[in-house]
């Protein structure tokens, strides 16, 4: 039998009790919906369950909890596009900001966009994205992320292309009055913060672009602010329009920079606070999209000391955010923050190791090898069947495949920053590990937040935060 619920009718969109379509009285009276005036989305680039509870265990150990951790709202997401199974970044991401799935290599564009090395050969329309729609609702707008701002993630908020190696096209739509620029975006982004310099300049000045145009002069000259240090990015106006590109490339990994090797370039945390400074005080609110990106790349190279500690630095973004946010709107009744991945990665958790806890100088945590949890042998190397310790960390496929007997590895050795982990199968060259096709984790916080729940679609993320958002 079907229920009803007693003295209540659907009314405007509205559960209202004794409410009808006559009741002009009933309709003024009611309280009114809350939106989401700001939007934070937090992407963490090839951040799988599993990556995400190495990364817990080697900053806080097994029992502690990342910011990511205390989302209140939660869900699992599926990830593949349109044509594969294991999706790569490009359609992924465009899923979440689109609604639409598209084929590999497409960035927000319809499933009838293939990727070709000319667009003139690919069919397909461009979709539009939450980005654009908040550009038109005259919401603040930004982009920060560790990679280049033309790569695939962050270009899905702005841009519409056939092939996301196409990236000298993608940084050319971010230019305002141009034929190139994407009209769609308005007067532009207000914020851009990331790397890729060597798409926005001439080979003259440094760059790589051949056609000669300066896209620093060009947005400089339509009055936005330029920085490229950490210094030009804190003396930024807060007031004005910001281009950040700190290097000609991807920024560098988070360890390089606790390291020294980078010491003019900001971390993810400090760019975000920085965006947050800049949007916050927009009257009708902001969209800002967070992409902790490099997790991805030190995956690809089976470097796990890198992918956990860039995963720490977009957790500490997140905290960052979380605790901005809280000054600009307390309670977050009008702040939603979404917390996801793209797809994951193949790294795993091996053997039944003895907990270690969180990782330190002088001990290597989830980093180091496995050591038996129990028994008289507790706290001695686990061994495979030829007798050789393994690591606790490994991978699927990816390049460092031992042919014949394993050496005897270490904590010393398997905790190095430049340490490749063992994989299953050899794919190539240091960099060739693949993408995993399995569900990626969704937290959530503030307005709307509890519209994400169960197994969802990848695509369903889009419809929600509009709908939160009233886009």
């Amino acid at each position: 039998m079907k229920r009803l619920a007693p003295l209540a009718l659907l009314c405007g969109g509205l559960l209202l009790a004794g409410c009808n379509s006559d009741d002009d009285s009933a309709r003024s009276s009611s309280p009114s919906v809350k939106t989401a005036k700001h939007v934070l989305f937090f992407l963490g680039d090839g951040m799988g369950i599993t990556t995400l509870t190495a990364a817990r265990i080697y900053a806080v150990g097994e029992d502690g909890n990342l910011t990511i951790d205390t989302l209140p709202e939660t869900a699992f997401l599926k990830t593949y596009s349109h044509d594969s199974q294991v999706t790569d970044s490009a359609p992924s991401m465009a899923a979440y900001m689109t609604g639409v799935k598209s084929n590999n290599g497409v960035i927000s564009m319809d499933a009838n966009a293939t990727q070709e090395d000319d667009c003139a050969d690919s069919a397909g329309s461009a979709v539009t994205t939450l980005l654009e729609l908040a550009k038109a609702k005259g919401m603040g707008t930004g982009v920060v992320t560790s990679t280049r701002v033309t790569h695939a993630t962050p270009a899905a908020t702005y841009s519409h292309i056939c092939n996301r190696d196409l990236e000298y096209d993608i940084a050319a739509q971010l230019v305002p009055g141009t034929d190139s620029f994407n009209s769609a975006l308005g007067d532009g982004v207000d914020l851009i913060l990331g790397g890729g310099r060597k798409y926005f300049l001439p080979k003259s000045a440094g760059g790589g672009r051949s056609d000669e145009r300066n896209l620093v002069s060009e947005l400089q000259a339509l009055d936005y602010q330029y920085a490229s240090n950490l210094n030009e990015l804190v003396a930024a106006d807060t007031s004005k329009r910001l281009l950040g590109l700190f290097n000609s490339s991807h920024l560098s990994y988070d360890l390089d920079r606790l390291n020294g090797d980078a010491p003019t370039e900001p971390s993810l945390a400090e760019m975000t606070a920085k965006a947050i400074d800049m949007l916050g005080s927009k009257e009708e609110g902001f969209f800002l999209m967070v992409e902790g990106g490099r997790i991805d790349h030190a995956l690809h190279d089976t470097n796990a000391k890198r992918a956990l500690q860039d995963t720490v630095a977009f957790d500490n973004a997140i905290k960052t955010a979380l605790d901005k946010m809280k000054v600009i709107d307390p309670d977050l009744s009008e702040t939603l923050i979404v917390v996801t991945a793209d797809h994951d990665h193949t790294l795993v958790l091996n053997g039944y190791a003895q907990r270690t806890g969180k990782t330190t100088a002088s001990q290597a945590g989830v980093l180091g090898v496995v050591k038996n949890y129990g028994g008289s042998s507790a706290g001695e190397p686990a061994t495979d069947a030829d007798g050789a310790p393994y690591t606790i960390i490994g991978f699927g496929n990816g390049s460092n495949r031992i042919d014949g007997p394993r050496e005897a590895l270490d904590d010393d050795t398997t905790s190095a920053d430049d340490y490749r982990q063992e994989v299953v199968f050899k794919t190539g060259t240091p960099g060739s590990e693949s993408h995993g096709g399995t569900d990626v984790f969704l937290g959530a916080i503030g307005q709307g937040a509890d519209s994400f729940h169960g197994v969802m679609e990848n695509t369903a993320v889009f419809d929600k935060i509009k709908a939160a958002a009233a886009l």
